[in-house]
């Protein structure tokens, strides 16, 4: 099996990326004294290579990035790749639900959560995935599982419940990231064995 660096230093998504993909690669945490890479791209393919390179150069081995942005059609796409950083460089995701609730007071809430996972090799071949989940965001907060904007942001398929409030099975089967890793698992499969 081949061995992975997760370079997320978030340790909810780390969890996420472990219970998708874990049987498919043997992953290790990434460093603990890496420091955090700033996410300076213009694309969520952008920012997770920057990571990638960061862990695969520092740990030589193949290193496991993603990127995630909320997609607003009422914002123009925003908040898009500033998603973690929606209400400051330093915001809480209470912050951010917060700021984005009252953004989109009077105004439609349709939106999509996008996921990138790209899977850099030491030699710098790399494999792109991509998810989306297209859905709504609530008028408020709902739930008490998960992280980020999962109590605001209503999958089309959850049956009008938010993120939140799906079991962690549930979200994983609805969820951008959890299509984007399986489409990641799919694409190794399909590498050719040397």
């Amino acid at each position: 099996m081949l061995r992975v660096v997760c370079a997320s230093a978030n340790p909810h998504k780390v969890a996420e990326i472990f219970e998708l993909i874990g049987g498919t690669l043997d992953l290790v945490a990434r460093p603990t004294d890496l420091i955090e890479t700033k996410e300076t791209e213009l694309t969520l393919v952008g920012n997770a290579r920057l990571k990638a390179v960061a862990v695969c150069q520092a740990t030589g081995l193949p290193a496991l990035a993603d990127d995630t942005g909320l997609e607003v059609d009422a914002l123009n796409g925003a908040p898009g790749v500033l998603t973690a950083r929606f209400a400051g460089v330093n915001a809480t995701d209470a912050e951010n639900r917060s700021k984005l609730l009252d953004e989109l007071k009077d105004k439609p809430r349709s939106a999509r959560f996008r996921t990138i996972a790209l899977l850099l090799f030491a030699d710098g071949r790399e494999i792109v995935a991509q998810g989306v989940c297209e859905g709504s965001i609530a008028t408020s907060q709902r739930g008490e599982r998960g992280f980020g904007y999962d109590a605001v942001f209503i999958p089309s398929l959850g049956n009008g419940r938010t993120f939140a409030e799906m079991s962690i099975e549930e979200k994983h089967l609805l969820s951008h990231r959890g299509l984007a890793f399986r489409s990641l698992a799919k694409s190794l499969k399909e590498l050719p064995t040397a």
